[in-house]
């Protein structure tokens, strides 16, 4: 059950995972997020990802967006911070199908003028529903302040001002750019060999360009704390407080995850979710993250409550963190910590859908996958000493920040 992965001498790179189901799985995923946008072209990653699907050289948009729905499978696409990725589900029997379609509107795009400006106007509608959610808009605020004067800082979905200004010519030239094989990760999760899946590549992706532009990370550095209010709640007050923490590169990057999986991971016996849910009964929201780039990344805590209830949330929350600074948990903690972030993971790998875009993002990032065999062994090997020590590093007060959207000024 453990995928294979493949660097061809094209530059191109295969995950694959042979998995027996009726339904198959693939992704294309690109290093092409929104932090590798030029100044003023903010949106523009996520602008191309919407308008790949509008026309081809062989297909205009409508059948482009019906060639797998018309078989029962499911076409879309993502945009993150360093990477853009186009996906589909299918019925096995169509595997060539989706794989063709992937490959002619990564490689053949056509942006007519009045197919980008009608598209400009969907994301128009796209960034104005996020803005009517509080929940959606704080962690994109909370990203803006934490990175501030820096590309992570962007909003994936850009600027209206950015937006307005962006054209043909700057769609081909990102796709020129980023959409080459070198910059290339495919994850095919599925019942189809090896074999069939690589001739098909072969046959499809013939003509993509083997190398784009160089990519060079602007690496982040400066960041300063920050607290603040604003009036941009509805019916409830968002909370998010948060700050650095370890690159997807860093030795610590499993530790970190595991920290903040027990702090308040999607469990109902999430550290967070008891002491604010449970036994304070302060908010019925509650939720944690670290979210590895790169050269840096960060950790979050969300909570959404009553308004009454946001102060005294920030002052257990700190509480919390600073008992984890000062005490490391006990041998018994640990071991129960670990085997549940061993079971989320195995949860995770349960669905195939989910599993193909963990194994492309993974490949993208990193070049290699790790087994199960050697990310438990990474888990086991986890101290005590080492989640206190990441949370001395990370978490002390000086070093957190917030950003409060509540009901009143």
């Amino acid at each position: 059950m453990e995928p294979t992965c493949i660097n061809y001498k094209s530059g191109l790179r295969l995950v694959y995972l042979h998995k027996p189901s009726e339904v198959a799985h693939v992704g294309f995923f690109f290093r092409a997020g929104s932090r590798f946008e030029k100044q003023n072209q903010t949106g523009l990653a996520h602008f191309l990802e919407h308008c790949v699907f509008k026309g081809t050289k062989k297909r205009n948009g409508i059948q482009t967006i019906s060639r797998i729905d018309e078989v029962g499978g499911e076409l879309n696409a993502y945009t993150a911070k360093e990477e853009l990725c186009l996906h589909a589900s299918f019925p096995k029997s169509h595997t060539e199908r989706a794989i063709e379609l992937l490959s002619d509107i990564s490689i053949n795009p056509i942006f007519t003028k009045k197919e980008v400006e009608k598209e400009k106007e969907i994301i128009f509608d796209e960034i104005n529903s996020y803005l009517d959610s509080p929940y959606d808009k704080i962690f994109d605020d909370f990203e803006e302040e934490l990175f501030k004067g820096h590309a992570l800082g962007n909003n994936i979905l850009g600027v209206k001002a950015d937006l307005e200004n962006l054209n043909k010519k700057d769609l081909e030239e990102f796709v020129k750019d980023y959409f080459s094989k070198e910059n290339l990760v495919v994850s095919f999760v599925g019942d189809i060999s090896l074999r069939l899946i690589e001739r098909m590549l072969r046959k499809h992706l013939e003509a993509m360009p083997e190398k784009g532009s160089h990519i060079e990370i602007d690496s982040f550095s400066g960041y300063k704390p920050f607290h603040i209010f604003r009036k941009e709640a509805n019916y409830q007050a968002h909370l998010v407080m948060g700050g650095m923490a370890p690159s997807y590169f860093h030795e610590n990057r499993t530790a970190m995850a595991m920290l903040m999986n027990m702090i308040g991971g999607p469990a109902m016996n999430a550290t967070l979710n008891i002491l604010l849910r449970e036994r304070h009964v302060l908010a019925y929201s509650v939720e944690a993250n670290y979210v590895p780039y790169a050269d840096v990344g960060f950790w979050q805590v969300y909570v959404g409550c009553e308004s009454r209830n946001i102060k005294k949330s920030i002052k257990l929350i700190e509480k919390e963190l600073d008992r984890l600074q000062k005490k490391p948990i006990s041998a018994t903690k640990l071991a129960k910590v670990k085997q549940q972030f061993k079971g989320q993971l195995a949860l995770s790998m349960d669905v195939n859908s989910g599993l193909m875009h963990s194994l492309g993002k993974s490949f993208l990032a990193f070049g290699q996958i790790d087994t199960i065999d050697e990310i438990h062994k990474s888990i086991d090997k986890i101290s005590a000493a080492e989640l206190q020590n990441l949370a001395v590093t990370f978490m002390q007060k000086s070093q957190i920040s917030s950003l409060v959207f509540d009901l009143k000024d």
